[in-house]
């Protein structure tokens, strides 16, 4: 009986409390990931071939891309028009990160302010990083742009 008593208060005094935990802000969110990127991360992985690499960063952009970007990475989804998210295309040729493996890497890890997901901190590891940047840069973008394949 004692024990289910200490269970009730504890229940009680939980319920009582007002704290709410508000999370930071998506523009601290992005500066913490910021602060942490380090290119360094991906100087040790390996991969057993680029076609390989490019499967699984293929695997990745559908797990957590293709919603918002889209299947070839054009964006403007209706998922993300219905989240007020404005998405670039990745596939564009003026598409200011599209020739930069590394400058992908960034975006992907550190997200961005107005939406993109700080996948670095919270979400995918730097070999998935790595390959769905690779992916992009490597096989999505040179067969849309028509350039490669």
């Amino acid at each position: 009986m004692h024990r289910s008593l200490v269970v009730a208060m504890t229940l009680l005094l939980l319920g009582a409390c007002k704290h709410e935990m508000e999370p930071p802000d998506r523009e601290a969110r992005v500066s913490d990931a910021e602060a942490r990127f380090a290119e360094t991360r991906f100087d040790t992985l390996t991969w057993s071939s680029e076609d390989q690499r490019a499967m699984d960063g293929n695997a990745v952009f559908a797990a957590k891309c293709r919603n918002c970007h889209g299947t070839l990475g054009e964006g403007g989804t209706e998922y993300a028009a219905g989240r007020g998210l404005a998405v670039p295309s990745l596939v564009v040729r003026e598409w200011a990160l599209g020739d930069s493996l590394d400058a992908v890497r960034r975006r992907v890890f550190v997200g961005h302010a107005s939406g993109m997901p700080t996948w670095g901190v919270a979400g995918i590891s730097p070999r998935e990083i790595d390959a769905v940047s690779f992916y992009v840069v490597e096989s999505l973008r040179p067969e849309v742009l028509g350039s490669g394949g």
